[in-house]
């Protein structure tokens, strides 16, 4: 007796919606095991993780702040996703947009208001720029975009590395691998009084609403659609490959690269060796989870926010390690994947006759 996969005919389109639901509440249920497992009280735990960190106005904000990134690279990396084009290094363009815009904000000498306008469109041509590298050897050479746009995460961490111990150390910053402060010109203004959160949160919220335009409305957006869901059928249309590739890339480019002046113009205010937690790779996760779709994308940005304000918090209160955070992202993902494969297949039990098992062994 072995079990087997079965292709299902007519997945279920309830079930794929609700299987985020189903990994969710999977996840809280690993979760009760876990806390107790470590001799945690599993609802003081879960009081600490989800509710502690958003019970006053200013966990609100920082919860915004920290689901800005995650909902902003998550949608352009949907765009791509959508077309199977597989960009795995918005954590690398985020830090090349950061660092075009921290280099406009060291060096630029005036006080104009159109310091933090250039630094928005550099930081968007920087992503787009580093992006455009997989994407180039994609299509010219055949290159793997995945471990392309991987290892370039490596080189712009390095380059940024250099730059804040060498060329863009802070000579009043006793000797600390960081750039200069900010001037205030170059930061996003805040919007509530007693907290952190800036006019930087208002971005994903713009990008919800014009990525639900991009691919429900344009035509561009629905050829991105079939190249993911039938790419014979887009190739007998005549709808172009490579362009799909490009704007695949060039889309989560410029979402990572306004994500990362995001984070140098709001909370850090500099350049730091390191500029995200890993924003860009748990957007991916953002990405699967909201479905690809612009407002799961949203939802899914505060459940992940929320993990890692929950993750500082449990520190805290309750002496949790660091790593329960990129735990609950992992599991959360498994089931995601385990439901997604129960929905289009059918487990099947297939019964075998132990003659024919001998005979084909002989």
């Amino acid at each position: 007796m072995r079990l087997t996969l079965e292709p299902r005919l007519a997945p279920s389109a309830r079930m794929r919606w609700l299987s985020p639901l189903v990994a969710a509440a999977l996840t809280i249920v690993t979760g009760v095991i876990l806390f107790s497992a470590l001799g945690k009280n599993p609802l003081l735990a879960f009081h600490s993780f989800f509710v502690a960190p958003i019970n006053s106005l200013n966990g609100l904000g920082e919860l915004a702040i920290k689901a800005s990134p995650l909902v902003l690279i998550a949608l352009g990396l949907a765009v791509g996703f959508r077309a199977n084009v597989w960009n795995i290094g918005a954590e690398g363009q985020l830090t090349m947009g950061a660092i075009v815009a921290g280099g406009i904000a060291i060096h630029y000498d005036g006080s104009g208001a159109l310091l933090l306008p250039a630094m928005i469109l550099a930081g968007a041509l920087g992503g787009m720029a580093w992006a455009a590298i997989p994407a180039v050897l994609r299509t010219r050479f055949n290159a793997n975009e995945i471990l392309v746009s991987l290892m370039l995460t490596y080189v712009a961490q390095l380059v940024l590395s250099y730059l804040v111990h060498d060329p863009w150390r802070d000579p009043q910053g006793f000797n600390f691998p960081q750039s200069p402060l900010f001037p205030d010109t170059a930061l996003y203004p805040i919007l509530l009084e007693g907290t952190r959160l800036n006019a930087g949160a208002l971005i994903p919220l713009l990008a919800v609403a014009a990525a639900w335009v991009f691919m429900r409305k344009s035509f561009l957006g629905y050829e991105m659609r079939v190249a993911g869901e039938a790419e014979e059928a887009a190739r007998y249309a005549g709808f172009s490959a490579t362009r799909a590739i490009w704007v695949g890339m060039l889309a989560g480019g410029a979402a990572a690269g306004l994500a990362g002046v995001g984070e140098i113009a709001g909370p850090l205010g500099q350049l730091l060796p390191t500029v995200s937690p890993g924003y860009g790779f748990a957007a991916i996760i953002v990405a699967f989870v909201g479905r690809l779709h612009p407002i799961g994308i949203l939802c899914a940005g505060l459940l992940l926010a929320l993990l890692y304000l929950g993750g500082d918090a449990a520190q805290i209160a309750i002496n949790l390690p660091a790593a329960v955070s990129g735990l609950f992202q992992g599991v959360l993902l498994f089931y995601l994947l385990g439901a997604d494969v129960l929905v289009n297949y059918r487990v099947r039990v297939v019964r075998e006759d132990p003659h024919q098992r001998r005979a084909a062994a002989a």
